[in-house]
């Protein structure tokens, strides 16, 4: 009994590694034959059709933009009530302009752009499939001749890798604008100035450490929606669970891909 308590653990764990090694080859599968339709499948009559790119970048980002706008211009007017008061413990306040545009451009931007693209995108991948899958439209695309991966997976991920570092360029332009209406009376600059200041602050390297986290963040959000609505089983009620923990584990694999880049590129 002793060696069986012992053991239970030690095998779920087991069988748990497995299954996540199973999935995140089932996705490198997925991102494989996404790269290889997109760039060859018209020489094997699998196409990747523009008018199916163009919808998904539709959808996927300027659908989104109006959210990310939103929520981004609130972030940079957090950021800079946070950091006026930090720095002007230490009469610093003529820091909070590199401190507001490094912090945007380097972290915030790209992070809050995929949380909420995940939100909305990975879990419409997710539930899009799932329920195709649990109707057997999937079966019946790879009847008629039309491979799945090709029609479902390839224009979303091109679409993704397109538009999120293009919504993260528009988050990091709201989220300095909502810093400088609030930092500008503080600092006694107008806010025209304040933006004139924080593009002399940059540089290429914080606004390029941005946009490499977002084209890394519409990979995964992109193979973890339709990864997962692909393994769909169960009904309406599997389908729900999908989506579910689509977004979970995107977010999820976000956050620690965000650390692992700062890790990285701040040492």
């Amino acid at each position: 009994m002793a060696l069986q308590a012992i053991l239970k653990p030690i095998n779920r764990l087991g069988r748990g590694t497995a299954a996540a090694m199973a999935e995140l080859g089932y996705a490198g599968a997925i991102l494989a034959e996404s790269i290889y339709f997109t760039v060859v499948g018209w020489r094997h009559g699998q196409p990747v059709r523009p008018a199916a790119i163009f919808e998904q970048m539709r959808q996927v980002g300027i659908d989104a933009i109006p959210i990310v706008l939103l929520l981004s211009f609130t972030v940079g007017l957090m950021l800079g009530i946070q950091f006026v008061s930090a720095f002007s413990e230490f009469n610093a306040e003529s820091q909070v302009v590199m401190a507001v545009a490094k912090s945007v451009t380097r972290e915030f931007g790209a992070l809050i752009t995929g949380i909420l693209v995940a939100g909305r995108s990975g879990s419409a991948f997710a539930a899009r499939i799932g329920s195709m899958n649990v109707s057997q439209e999937v079966d019946a695309l790879y009847v008629i001749g039309i491979e799945p991966v090709r029609y479902l997976a390839a224009p979303a991920l091109v679409a993704m890798l397109v538009m999120l570092p293009t919504l993260t360029v528009l988050a990091n332009a709201a989220a300095i604008i909502g810093a400088a209406l609030y930092c500008s009376p503080v600092l006694d600059v107008s806010p025209v100035a304040y933006v004139i200041q924080t593009l002399h602050a940059l540089e290429l390297r914080d606004v390029w450490e941005g946009l490499s986290k977002s084209v890394v963040f519409a990979v995964i959000i992109t193979l973890v929606g339709i990864s997962t609505g692909f393994g769909v089983a169960g009904g309406a009620e599997g389908v729900g669970r999908a989506t579910t923990r689509a977004v979970v584990l995107s977010i999820t694999l976000l956050v620690v891909a965000d650390m692992v880049f700062s890790f990285f590129l701040n040492r």
